[in-house]
């Protein structure tokens, strides 16, 4: 059974968002997020152990110049913009010109009374940026301590 399309509109020139929800493939993820585009969000792992948390962000293609990392206030931010130019020549004339653009932000909250924002550490090896934010002494769990009965 088919749903019918009724667009009664006084914009005829702007389509229907329920026109286009219908008329695709709702499994066709390429439509509804930036796998198809050269922008991408990339994948973000967090976590955490007794001495730290740890942040990986996969970003294969890119060089450790490509990021920067601000932390302020209490938020940690992981931005990135890479340009690209191609261009072919023949002589005195262009053949063929290519460029692309990728950037991204990602921000996370961090508390300040957890993390030691002084040793916040960042290393990019084989295609992830690994983030590293030490947790303060006095929060880190302390080893339960014996007591003895007298």
């Amino acid at each position: 059974m088919a749903l019918p399309r009724v667009f009664n509109s006084d914009y005829s020139s702007f389509p229907s968002l329920f026109d286009k929800f219908f008329e695709g493939n709702m499994m066709d993820w390429n439509n509804w997020n930036f796998a198809g585009t050269n922008s991408t969000l990339p994948a973000v792992n967090v976590s955490e152990n007794q001495d730290e948390y740890k942040i990986d962000v996969a970003a294969p293609g890119m060089t450790k110049g490509d990021f920067k990392l601000n932390y302020d206030n209490g938020r940690l931010t992981i931005s990135s913009e890479k340009k690209d130019e191609k261009e072919e020549k023949h002589g005195d004339t262009v053949t063929r010109r290519e460029f692309s653009y990728q950037s991204f932000q990602r921000s996370f909250t961090v508390p300040e009374t957890i993390v030691n924002a002084e040793k916040i550490s960042a290393k990019y090896d084989n295609g992830i940026l690994h983030v590293t934010l030490p947790k303060r002494e006095e929060v880190k769990p302390k080893p339960a301590k014996e007591i003895k009965i007298s």
